[in-house]
């Protein structure tokens, strides 16, 4: 006896951009937003540590190219706050694949590509809220700085940091634990200090070795409009060339991951 066939299940259409809108960033905003762990690191730290650290009379009133120290100080714990923001933002996918999240979300029609432009998108919109408010206290609290050195540094701090947006999928794909950030955060602080985030670099084999990591050429091309030592290729390879180590090294870690399902 024949038994009819059903009818085909129609093909699953795509969505625009495949998948990547509005809502859905939001929504991702909004769930890291909630996260007071990552509020504090990202928004209330930075600015926490330049009023700290950054705000002496003496820094105020001493002069650094187009501005003060303390300028110079905001924009380091900028970078800083950049860094940390972009990093969590990135991260949060080991999160989402301990949860098994990432793995329902790929039985969706949204793309991969889609997804990760999601994630880098978040942790850009976090980079520059952290950007902003050290920015914003820092202006307050006595920096002074050219008005061509207040946009072109911010601008840099947050536009470079998607270095760290880059390594923090890096790192989400390959540590899949809920603690992430907790592994990262001292990791982060050995980057600040080992690229002359923190400690100025000076002649010698600290200053030779800072120019290879992650952190150098970040801190310098933000800080460089302030002092006067702009753009130098080193510092703009440096970026350039990390981001394309994670990017690739995120690349590779998500199509290993997505072939286990």
């Amino acid at each position: 006896m024949n038994i009819a066939a059903g009818p085909a299940a129609p093909p699953r259409e795509v969505p625009p951009l495949g998948g990547f809108n509005v809502t859905f960033v939001g929504l991702e905003l909004r769930r890291m937003l909630r996260n007071r762990r990552t509020m504090i690191f990202t928004l209330i730290m930075p600015p926490l540590f330049f009023l700290i650290f950054g705000t002496a009379t003496s820094y105020k009133t001493e002069s650094v190219g187009h501005g003060n120290v303390t300028a110079y100080v905001m924009i380091s714990l900028a970078v800083y706050g950049a860094m940390i923001a972009t990093t969590s933002g990135g991260a949060m996918v080991s999160v989402e694949r301990a949860a098994g999240w990432s793995r329902q979300l790929r039985l969706t029609p949204l793309k991969p590509a889609a997804y990760i432009a999601i994630k880098l998108t978040v942790a850009m919109v976090l980079g520059l809220a952290s950007v902003l408010v050290t920015f914003a206290v820092g202006a307050i609290a006595g920096a002074r700085m050219d008005a061509h050195v207040w946009v072109s540094a911010g601008l840099i701090a947050w536009v470079g940091s998607i270095v760290f947006a880059a390594f923090g999928l890096f790192m989400g794909y390959l540590l899949p634990t809920e603690n992430v950030m907790q592994v990262l955060g001292p990791v982060l602080a050995i980057l600040a200090f080992a690229g002359g985030l923190f400690v100025p670099l000076t002649n010698g084999l600290f200053a030779t070795i800072a120019k290879f990591t992650p952190m150098y050429g970040l801190a310098s091309l933000s800080r460089g409009t302030l002092t006067d030592q702009g753009f130098t290729l080193t510092a703009l390879a440096n970026v350039v060339l990390w981001a394309a180590v994670f990017a690739v090294g995120s690349a590779v870690l998500f199509r290993r991951d997505t072939s286990r399902v």
